[in-house]
């Protein structure tokens, strides 16, 4: 894929992102993509990824990710996200708190043949649980 390709791609994506449309992204990657997660661990196929995002789109429903930068390098990409919600439909099996959140997450894509390849998802999962009150901070 070009860098102007790339560049749509992630552009179109954005729109299944607000959507919250679980299969649309997960078509976005391919049969046999992978996708590392700290809420996850390492998931491989459009089946499994479709139920990350879900269950990301259904435990935080009000979710709103922003695409805030994305860098092209090749066949790579990283997209930078803001992502701002509320845990009304509770975390990892976990209930609901009620509490908001606020984090980037950093992906970092290997690109095939219009489709993502290989995802790395990085972003502060012990900050996030603190936010939304499932683990308590000690102060300093």
């Amino acid at each position: 894929m070009t860098r102007e390709e790339i560049v749509a791609f992630f552009t179109e994506r954005q729109i299944a992102v607000e959507r919250r449309d679980a299969d649309a992204l997960a078509a976005c990657h391919a049969p046999d993509s992978i996708v590392e997660s700290l809420m996850a661990g390492t998931v491989t196929g459009r089946p499994a990824i479709a139920d990350l995002y879900q269950a990301w789109f259904m435990s935080f429903p009000d979710v709103i990710m922003t695409l805030d930068d994305l860098i092209v390098d090749g066949n790579r990409a990283v997209v930078v996200n803001g992502v701002i919600g509320t845990d009304t439909g509770g975390f990892m099996g976990m209930p609901p708190t009620g509490r908001p959140f606020r984090l980037t997450i950093i992906h970092l894509y290997v690109m095939g043949e219009r489709v993502i390849t290989h995802e790395r998802r990085i972003y502060d999962f012990t900050g996030l649980l603190v936010q939304i009150g499932v683990l308590k901070a000690r102060p300093a």
